[in-house]
């Protein structure tokens, strides 16, 4: 069957996506293309306004699908606490809503066309991406990476929005986070991430660390950050005891009394509804 090409941009809320949308807009003209946004419903009340004013900016509107359930109602549905190996609520709140969407395109005689906010410097996201969309609806999907092929850096982008569109970027840019996906509670966020979380919004980490002893409770011994050295899972209320520890200067005492290495560098595992 021919189907009309329609661009789709896979519109995460951040910068990258959002350039990217600009960018296939100007290439392809508003009439053939879709900006597209999968709700988790823990997205931070800023990245709204972010994406709204660049909605406005480019004069496209969004088009949203939301499942309804947030991920700690994925987890509990699934019986599977999303961690830094496997996460749910990204193929149930993301994927599977995408998919979909592709389907009743094709059913209009449209054919998308996937644009993601892949840098430069993340071939391999690129080409996972690639290969993850070649299987996952009836038929192939093509996705495009344009700051990947163009070889556009995120700061570039940034910078645009903020000087030459006048955006302000997503509060989460400036507060120090690596990325503005569902509100700093990223179950695929590493022990980088978790740390950056309860330094700045130590509240949101108190709710990450509830929802997680709630999921304990149901599921017995599991943990969003990775299992120990012997296997075990390692919770984030064990985590938050260490930082304190490390806050109040007792870094050697934090070491002794950790069953884990904890690495330096960001451990944050991207997934598909990570596109900053």
């Amino acid at each position: 069957m021919n189907r009309k090409p329609v661009h789709v941009a896979m519109f995460s809320g951040g910068a990258a996506s959002a350039y990217v949308t600009y960018q296939m807009v100007q290439t392809h003209g508003k009439e053939n293309c879709i900006l597209f946004f999968t709700n988790t419903l823990w997205e931070d009340d800023d990245n709204y306004r972010f994406m709204y004013e660049v909605a406005e900016y480019i004069g496209i509107e969004i088009t949203e699908r939301v499942d309804g359930r947030t991920p700690e109602e994925v987890f509990k549905e699934t019986r599977f606490l999303g961690n830094s190996r496997l996460a749910k609520c990204s193929s149930e709140l993301k994927v599977r809503q995408t998919v979909i969407f592709i389907e009743d395109l094709r059913d209009q005689g449209l054919e998308p066309i996937l644009y993601f906010g892949i840098g430069a410097h993340e071939r391999q996201r690129a080409e996972n991406l690639k290969e993850f969309y070649g299987h996952q609806a009836l038929e192939p999907v093509e996705t495009r990476f344009p700051l990947f092929e163009l070889n556009i850096k995120d700061f570039d982008a940034k910078r645009v929005i903020s000087e030459e569109w006048g955006i302000k970027l997503p509060r989460m840019y400036d507060l120090g986070f690596s990325h503005a996906n569902c509100g700093g509670r990223c179950v695929r966020g590493g022990f980088k991430h978790y740390a950056d979380l309860y330094k700045i919004w130590p509240h949101k980490y108190q709710e990450q660390e509830e929802m997680e002893e709630r999921m304990r409770d149901m599921l017995g011994d599991v943990s969003i950050l990775k299992v120990k050295d012997n296997g075990k899972p390692y919770t984030l209320r064990e985590y938050r005891i260490y930082l304190e520890m490390v806050n109040k200067g007792m870094d050697e005492v934090a070491a002794a009394s950790c069953p884990i290495v904890i690495p330096h560098e960001d451990d944050t595992v991207p997934c598909v509804c990570v596109f900053s």
